[in-house]
């Protein structure tokens, strides 16, 4: 009798088992989930770069790359940006050492530098408009604001949600979830300086050569 019922709880066991292996861990999928976003943004940040090259000639008359681009404050607000991207790295590595304080202190330093990448551009949109560079001014700057703007908001929308991640670790702390979290976060903040780089080199360095 005792051997009917350890083959009966054996045959019980094994399709439970199974069924849970079946399901995959939604850490994962929503993992996935965000490359597949991700991939959707390559092919948009792939458009407004290939329309910008097209319409970067066409001033329709009025000022060019040359006469508006201040490369100071590029190069200063390029600097910030990649920097913003080492100290989100320093934030994965402390991270994965359980260093919660650590965590928050570099998730900061990212929020901070990010803001202040975003302050610059505002000036510089400020300054191009009050020198009459509007969007409606030509194709060519029509086709600069909707890209380093485009580019912006991704900053932006970057900066509220690793703010509210924070939040989520400062209660929480560090679980799964927000390890997911902090991956993906990191993740996106690293391909927006690259999409960065592009920029500074096909508008900015490009414009003014």
């Amino acid at each position: 009798m005792a051997q009917s019922h350890d083959s009966g709880l054996t045959s019980h066991q094994v399709p439970h088992a199974e069924h849970h292996h079946d399901h995959p861990d939604m850490e994962e999928m929503r993992t996935f989930g965000f490359w597949i976003y991700l991939m959707t943004d390559v092919i948009i940040f792939g458009t407004l770069f290939a329309v910008y090259i097209v319409l970067q000639g066409n001033t329709n008359g009025g000022p060019g790359p040359k006469d508006l681009f201040q490369m100071g404050g590029i190069i200063a607000s390029t600097f910030i940006l990649l920097t913003s991207s080492y100290t989100s790295g320093l934030a994965v590595l402390a991270m994965n050492k359980g260093k919660k304080k650590a965590l928050l202190g570099w998730l900061g330093a990212t929020v901070l530098l990010g803001a202040t990448f975003i302050i610059m551009e505002i000036n510089e949109f400020t300054h191009l408009v009050h020198e009459g560079a509007t969007m409606g001014t030509s194709a060519f700057l029509s086709a600069f604001f909707t890209l380093v703007g485009t580019h912006g908001l991704h900053v932006l929308l970057g900066l509220v949600w690793m703010i509210a991640l924070m939040l989520q670790i400062a209660k929480r702390g560090i679980t799964p979830v927000t390890k997911r979290k902090v991956n993906v976060i990191s993740l996106f903040w690293h391909f927006l300086d690259v999409v960065w780089i592009f920029v500074f080199t096909i508008v900015y360095l490009m414009g003014v050569s």
